[in-house]
């Protein structure tokens, strides 16, 4: 288990710090500790605080993972961290030179804005505000404010979510390995394993959840429980039974 530092020692430090969100499987930051440990890159992780200004001024971003490397400009897009750990520790490669296209559009398509965690988040938040299930409505409402949501909207989240579900789960399908490019693993194959727990996380007994926050995470409308297909779970559970750490540090 890894000490978590506050702004001041991570600000002093030198090589790779990481801001992580602290008490919630966040697939943003998991996603990076789970490359981190495939990588068995040394890092210092620093815990986020939204109302650390210090933190803030040094990451230049009031949201986590920020990944900072010696004196280079802080990295906070899941594409730009996943690229910085490649450049850092190129063995084994995550992100191979003749698909890194096809790596980098599977990134953004799970990670970044209007992706599949981005608009799994906003669905969860819909159905906080409107149908009292999901995130609360404190949590939602914070959530809202922060990344985007419009009620008019509301709905389409949902059908981003099982569009990008189907999508993977038809890649997996496709697949001549157990990966999503094959025999081998990618970054991404990391990040849907760590996406996935967004809509079923991983037992208590290796993901200590707070009760209301697992509850949250799974409920699911009937279209989208039918989208994580098996084979989404599959993989999921085959990238943590042999690649990745746990139980998780939250």
């Amino acid at each position: 288990m890894r000490d978590y530092v506050g702004t001041a020692e991570g600000r002093a430090a030198r090589g790779l710090r990481v801001t992580i969100v602290r008490g919630v499987p966040s697939p943003w930051g998991e996603a990076v500790k789970g490359l981190l440990h495939v990588k068995r890159l040394d890092w210092l992780p620093v815990s986020f605080d939204v109302q650390d200004e210090a933190l803030a001024a040094w990451t230049r971003e009031l949201s986590a993972p920020v990944a900072m490397f010696d004196d280079e400009a802080p990295k906070s897009g899941a594409v730009e961290i996943m690229q910085l750990i490649e450049r850092v520790a190129p063995d084994p490669v995550l992100v191979p030179e003749a698909q890194a296209h096809r790596v980098v559009q599977m990134a953004e398509q799970l990670l970044g804005q209007g992706g599949l965690a981005w608009s799994r988040r906003l669905q969860q938040v819909h159905s906080g505000l409107t149908k009292g299930a999901g995130f609360s409505a404190g949590v939602a409402g914070y959530l809202a404010a922060k990344y985007g949501y419009h009620a008019g909207a509301g709905e389409s989240y949902g059908e981003t979510v099982v569009a990008l579900l189907r999508a993977f789960s038809e890649t997996l399908a496709a697949s001549d390995g157990p990966y999503l490019l094959g025999a081998k693993m990618c970054a991404a194959d990391i990040q849907l394993a760590c996406v996935i727990g967004l809509f079923a996380p991983l037992p208590q007994e290796v993901c200590a959840m707070h009760p209301k926050a697992r509850a949250a995470f799974e409920t699911m409308d009937e279209e989208t429980r039918s989208a994580l297909a098996p084979n989404l779970l599959a993989h999921r559970d085959h990238m943590y039974a042999t690649h990745l750490e746990m139980p998780l540090t939250l």
